[in-house]
């Protein structure tokens, strides 16, 4: 048999023409230069494009947030304000377009949004970041997490908490969204509670897990701790009292404040009505106005003592001076001044005790409008207070020049000018001291605190004694604590409604001071409005400064300095404003 060979095949001896093979080899050198040509274009003319865009599809820059400062009470052991891990929810929309619809109605269902909300959020593909919710707990995101949602991703927030709600929501504040204070405390002392915030480059794949850094680290620095001179305690006993009394008198507003009469400290400062500062949605309307710096009224007879103890400073009077204040209307520069009630001889003890405005316009008689309206500045009123407070009102004092004889009477009983209650509290240190103001703060003071003296000491102490007697049986008794000496002067103005004094509308107040052998603490209390009969100062709010006081000076440990039988009120014709 004959052998084949494979090279004997007629189809392998075919000759292929040179021309081909030529064609083929110049095809294969012709594709070879066109790679190295987009090589060469991409590596070198489009470098700078595409790491653009790799980098704005891919690379990140995280912030790694500074933990903002706590804030806590006098006391370092209350927490007021601090800050929670939160989560925000983001996405990258050309990855989402993947996402079921299925799953879209069970993320907004725990996100509580429209369904079209996320898909309008969605909508551009060319973006590749966008928040779908932040501030989100770290609860729900993991439910969210769960579902697995394609191009759905989370990154890690911090959210600030306040654990006393309402209770001293206007004393702190709150911040936004990106943490920053706008508010109170929060915003006052922004800077310190912030830190500096860190940061780290890296680069993200398509899932949003970090597959490295590109730069080195920077750490974040951590914000201050702040502990202030609000009492946690004093806080919540002062907005218990006002809270009921507010809602017993149907008030349409309502303020207090405590003050430490020895170091110059804010120890309680609440407002109703008031709001929750965790909940985003409360914070609007009136809710947070902080009436007690930054709303001003017509101060009332609570001003009359100033006015005393500047005629008794210079001698314009004496404790014996008397004053017929007739039978409670006195004609005066063609307007009728008039008191509660008929009151005859007064002196001036007298005249506070029973808050005469005829009297109070005898001794303004003796005084010149600047030797009133010297006094009234440098007891704070026309300016704003010296505290880090945002917001604070500096009320309204004419210019002396300004003032006709018939105003600087009115002034004299607390008409004619405005303040606010924590510009009232505040002058009302030089009775409870030896008429020097203190300094007011609200931190925790850690020195001697600064004063101004505005009065001469004796004068100062024969004041703060006739002001307990206003407080006493024959004055706003419902003011008396039992167990403690207390002073103080109650005050009603009339509102001004459409430009005249209204005939309904009333601010009704109370300020004062105890105990009276050594004070302690300041009180001022208002309530705006008061409905269902009652709006004198002592019928109102006299009963919160009682609650109050008697509170504060319980959890204070201070000792008693009354027998508690001598405080039982007697029935007596007494003051009523």
């Amino acid at each position: 048999m004959k052998r084949v060979r494979f090279y004997d095949s007629p189809v392998l001896n075919i000759q292929m023409p040179m021309w081909r093979a030529r064609l083929v080899l110049i095809l294969l050198m012709l594709g070879l230069g066109a790679v190295v040509v987009k090589a060469l274009y991409l590596q070198g003319m489009s470098k700078d494009f595409l790491q653009q865009q790799g980098e704005r599809r891919y690379e990140r820059t995280l912030v790694l947030p500074a933990t903002r400062g706590k804030i806590f009470d006098r006391t370092g052991e209350v927490v007021l304000a601090s800050t929670i891990p939160v989560r925000a929810i983001w996405a990258i929309p050309e990855d989402a377009k993947e996402a079921s619809g299925e799953q879209l109605a069970q993320l907004g269902k725990l996100l509580e949004m429209p369904v079209r909300d996320i898909q309008g959020r969605l909508a551009n593909e060319d973006k590749n970041f966008v928040y779908i919710k932040r501030q989100v707990s770290v609860e729900l995101a993991d439910r969210i997490k769960a579902l697995k949602i394609p191009g759905i991703h989370q990154q890690a927030e911090v959210r600030r908490f306040y654990p006393e709600g309402g209770m001293t929501a206007h004393v702190l504040g709150f911040t936004n969204i990106e943490d920053k204070g706008i508010e109170g405390v929060e915003l006052t002392f922004n800077e310190e509670l912030s830190g500096t915030p860190g940061s780290r480059r890296v680069i993200r794949d398509r899932l949003g897990r970090v597959v490295e850094d590109v730069q080195a680290v920077v750490p974040p620095v951590d914000g201050q701790d702040l502990r202030l001179s609000i009492d946690a305690g004093l806080q919540f006993d002062a907005y218990s009292a006002l809270k009921k009394g507010m809602e017993e008198h149907n008030a349409k507003a309502a303020a207090a404040i405590v003050l430490d009469v020895k170091t110059g400290e804010v120890l309680a400062l609440v407002n109703l009505p008031t709001y929750d500062p965790n909940h985003r949605d409360d914070r609007k309307g009136a809710a947070l106005r902080n009436r007690a710096i930054t709303d001003t009224f017509e101060p009332g007879s609570i001003m009359k003592p100033f006015t005393v103890a500047l005629a008794l400073d210079l001698g314009k009077v004496t404790t014996s001076t008397k004053f017929d204040t007739g039978n409670g209307r006195y004609r005066y520069q063609g307007s009728v001044i008039s008191d509660v009630s008929r009151n005859g001889v007064l002196d001036i003890a007298g005249i506070l005790r029973r808050s005469s405005n005829i009297g109070m316009t005898m001794i303004s008689e003796r005084l010149t409008s600047q030797e009133m309206w010297t006094k009234f500045t440098e007891l704070g009123f026309g300016r704003a207070p010296h505290t880090n407070f945002p917001g604070v009102a500096s009320g309204k004092l004419r210019p002396w020049e300004r003032w006709r004889p018939i105003e600087r009477a009115t002034m004299a009983y607390g008409y004619g000018l405005s303040a606010s209650l924590l510009q009232v509290a505040h002058a009302y240190t030089v009775f409870a001291r030896n008429g020097d103001m203190v300094s007011l703060t609200l931190l925790k003071r850690q020195g001697k605190p600064t004063s101004v003296q505005v009065y001469k000491p004796e004068d100062a102490a024969l004041i703060r004694s006739m002001l307990e007697a206003a407080a006493g049986p024959d004055g706003a008794k419902l003011a008396q604590v039992q167990g403690y000496r207390v002073a103080g002067k109650s005050g009603t103005a009339r509102k001004i409604v459409d430009g005249r004094y209204s005939t309904s509308k009333y601010r009704s107040s109370f300020v004062g001071f105890a105990p009276v052998s050594d004070p302690r603490i300041v009180v001022a209390v208002t309530l705006d409005e008061p409905q269902g009969g009652a709006y004198y100062g002592g019928r109102v709010a006299a009963p919160v400064f009682s609650n109050i006081v008697a509170s504060s000076l319980r959890r204070m440990g201070v000792q008693p300095d009354a027998p508690f039988e001598s405080l039982v009120a007697v029935g007596s014709a007494g003051e009523q404003e």
